[in-house]
């Protein structure tokens, strides 16, 4: 990883460094608390050899004293000069212990010793340190006046006197406070980086996008944002209006703008055959496949292309309570032949281009019916007219999705940003290599749109244009439309589909007198719809148009085409 990889770590785990690291800092702070206070005071005590007005005796007393202050180090912690001061004092301890308390130092270059005391009171630290100079001076005359003679008349040339008397100490030297809580807040930031990258390692749920293509080797096409504006019902955005002047919120806009965003990246996945039936699925249940389903399928409406939204969840099914539908007749009823695809499909919504298929009743055997040709037969059917959309189960519980999308032009998988594993997600791309079907790529939902864990998402950067984007203007719904539809399901008519870009309404021209019909050779016969309304304009090829008919393949007439489709669909 480079650099800026581990500091994007550390932004998304802020919270717990600085908590962690307040908790090093309130430890380290309560071990100081709780600890006895100590108090210590110095006092020094120096070593001199006599005294010459001769300058030669004089520097060689001065370095015979620093030679003899050096031996004089151990006996200033001696056991000895312990039990004087304990008898000088009149205290109750132990002379080992008392010996513990006193630290004693000879400065570079002197003849001097430093005696450090300590104890529980600035008092008791004072008179220690006092105490034992003086008892380190006694013991220092018994032994140079041992060494004399007094049959010669030698006297000791060495002796011991009080430097620097002792002050009581106004603080305690220990503990130390600001350094236990300096370390603590160390140890803790520590630990807090060491936390941080331990959980990034372990942590396998989906973080960023470039995590996902590297894992994966799937492309991600879009990724929808956080957004509480979703209806708890029906899981539509709510507000799709804006405020009074036709303005969203940052947060609306964010999810309006991640929607679009996506329809263009499923046109623009293969310019020359674009997929026309999509399967949208998950790895577990509770990604927001129905959601995506149902917003994706009304934006892509709102562009003027017709799409048909079907409940390929036979086991939960959820469109027709996403679109605030009523459960009846759907899906399983056209594959059983009760009912005839153009009864059964619902137009949705006021851009007259979005039509629904519920899932119909459920029925015992899902995997069977969804993997008939009946199926194959009614998706190919639509695709030829609209945009097909399948809102699928997802992968890993049931083979639903995977059969689905073996007979489609794809599947977009669905995966909730910080929750869903990139093994879980491995899983289900792999349930599809299974039964060879296609992956048209990720979409992340959920993803955060603001804050440290934005960055992975690329959301940081587009909240500016939030409050000045206006709604997508729907195209003006064309009244024929539905029945136009359901004309090219039922096989009772073919005009091109001129839903592939908006066109404003034009006035309607009066209709031309009727002519007589006359006989027409079959190889030449088109087919028209009964008591057709007049078209406004005239109509114009389109991406999703059905391809005209050639020669020798005309249609028979309209009475005829109802009979003999219901005899090819008791045939299939």
């Amino acid at each position: 990883m480079e650099l800026t990889d581990y500091w994007k770590i550390l932004r998304a785990h802020w919270i717990s460094l600085i908590v962690i690291t307040l908790v090093g800092g309130l430890l380290g702070f309560g071990w100081a608390f709780l600890q006895p206070k100590v108090y210590t005071a110095d006092a020094s005590g120096l070593v001199s050899a006599g005294v010459s007005s001769d300058l030669g005796s004089a520097m060689a007393g001065e370095n015979y004293a620093k030679s003899r202050v050096k031996s004089y180090l151990d006996l200033a912690k001696s056991r000895s000069v312990a039990e004087d001061v304990i008898q000088s004092l009149g205290l109750d301890a132990d002379p080992d212990d008392l010996v513990g308390q006193i630290e004693v130092a000879n400065p570079l270059d002197t003849a001097t010793l430093r005696v450090s005391a300590s104890a529980g009171s600035p008092e008791a630290a004072r008179d220690l340190a006092e105490a034992w100079v003086g008892a380190v001076g006694e013991q220092v005359a018994e032994i140079e006046n041992a060494n004399a003679d007094p049959a010669l008349g030698q006297q000791s040339i060495v002796a011991f006197r009080s430097l620097d008397a002792a002050q009581m100490p106004e603080a305690p030297s220990s503990p130390n406070t600001k350094l236990a809580v300096a370390i603590g807040l160390i140890v803790g930031l520590a630990l807090a980086v060491g936390y941080a990258l331990l959980r990034n390692i372990f942590d396998r749920r989906i973080h960023s996008i470039a995590e996902v293509e590297r894992e994966t080797g799937q492309a991600v096409v879009g990724t929808i944002p956080l957004h509480s504006g979703f209806d708890q019902d029906t899981r539509m955005i709510t507000s799709t209006g804006g405020n009074d002047q036709g303005q969203k919120s940052n947060e609306e806009y964010a999810v309006a703008e991640a929607l679009r965003e996506l329809r263009t990246n499923l046109q623009f996945m293969n310019i020359d055959n674009p997929p026309r039936s999509i399967v949208i699925t998950s790895a577990l249940p509770g990604e927001g496949k129905s959601t995506i389903t149902a917003n994706l399928a009304n934006t892509i409406a709102a562009m003027g292309r017709r799409v048909v939204v079907i409940d390929g969840d036979l086991r939960r099914p959820m469109v027709a309570k996403t679109f605030g539908l009523l459960p009846g007749v759907g899906l399983t009823d056209v594959l059983i032949g009760n009912a005839q695809l153009s009864d059964v499909l619902q137009p949705w919504g006021n851009t007259g281009k979005l039509y629904v298929l519920g899932a119909g009743k459920i029925p015992p055997n899902p995997s069977e019916l969804l993997g008939s040709n009946a199926l194959h037969d009614v998706i190919e059917e639509l695709s030829h007219h609209a945009i097909v959309l399948i809102d699928a189960p997802p992968l890993l519980p049931v083979t639903d999705a995977a059969i689905l999308t073996a007979r489609t032009d794809g599947a977009l998988i669905v995966s909730r940003a910080r929750r869903t594993t990139y093994d879980a997600l491995k899983a289900a791309l792999n349930n599809l290599e299974r039964v060879k079907g296609h992956a048209l790529g990720i979409i992340l939902n959920g993803v955060p749109s603001k804050g440290a864990k934005a960055d992975g998402y690329g959301y940081r950067y587009r909240a500016y244009y939030g409050r000045t984007e206006k709604q997508e203007q729907a195209p003006v719904v064309q009244q024929d439309d539905a029945d136009e539809f359901a004309a090219l399901i039922a096989g009772t008519s073919a005009p091109a589909d001129t839903t592939a870009a908006p066109r404003p309404a034009a006035p309607a021209q009066p209709a031309a007198p009727a002519q007589p019909a006359s006989p027409a050779p079959a190889a030449t016969a088109t087919r028209q719809a009964p008591a057709a309304p007049p078209t406004p304009t005239a109509a114009r090829p389109a991406a999703d148009a059905p391809p005209a008919a050639g020669p020798g393949q005309g249609s028979a007439p309209a009475a005829d085409e109802g009979p003999r489709r219901r005899r090819r669909a008791q045939t299939r």
